[in-house]
């Protein structure tokens, strides 16, 4: 079907050949053509019609190996991203162990002992818990005595000011906020002094 087009746009393209371009290619206006010169006009076209379609064919295989290439390594980088996340969670999960044993420990042996001694032992798991999560990369947002910045503090409340330079200056922290390796994970709630308000 393609060659017949390609004849079609051939033919149609001879036709509308003028005078001058008959001339150039070396016919005189108005002479005939022979039917040697067509008959080898005809076999350079086919030929290079023949070269055009295996070009044609070349150029489709090529394409259709890299967009085969393409999809593989795609898949092949979302399998590997998966595959770290999980290994980065895990990773994560194994240096919790140790703290969970700790409060595991303090929960069993909390009957006999006096309140003191559990606050204690409480207070030792969650440094332990946060050495874990600040050496993993989680970072406390500093927000106590700091000018509030609404990126990663929250104003949940307001109190009075005395001066003018503690005017939008963090009074109190009811939670803190925590950011992980530069990304904001819970803003930091707090209370901002006003002057004048």
């Amino acid at each position: 079907m393609r060659v017949g087009v390609f004849r079609t746009f051939i033919q149609s393209d001879r036709d509308e050949m003028t005078e001058q371009d008959k001339t150039t290619n070396g016919v005189a206006s108005g002479e005939p053509m022979e039917a040697g010169d067509a008959t080898a006009d005809a076999a350079i076209i086919e030929s290079d019609i023949t070269s055009l379609q295996r070009e044609v064919s070349t150029m489709s295989d090529r394409h259709l190996r890299l967009a085969a290439e393409f999809d593989n390594y795609r898949k092949r980088v979302e399998r590997e991203k998966t595959e770290a996340w999980g290994r980065a969670q895990a990773d994560l999960a194994g240096r919790l162990l140790d703290a969970l044993d700790d409060l595991e420990r303090v929960g069993h042996h909390a009957g006999g002992s006096t309140a003191e001694a559990l606050v204690q032992g409480v207070l030792m798991v969650e440094r332990k818990l946060r050495q874990v999560l600040q050496a993993a990369g989680l970072e406390t947002v500093e927000a106590e005595g700091a000018p509030f910045d609404p990126n990663s503090m929250e104003a949940v409340a307001m109190i009075e000011a005395e001066t003018p330079e503690d005017d939008d200056v963090v009074s109190d922290v009811f939670q803190p906020g925590y950011r992980f390796k530069g990304t904001l994970l819970r803003p930091a709630r707090v209370r901002v002094k006003k002057f004048g308000a």
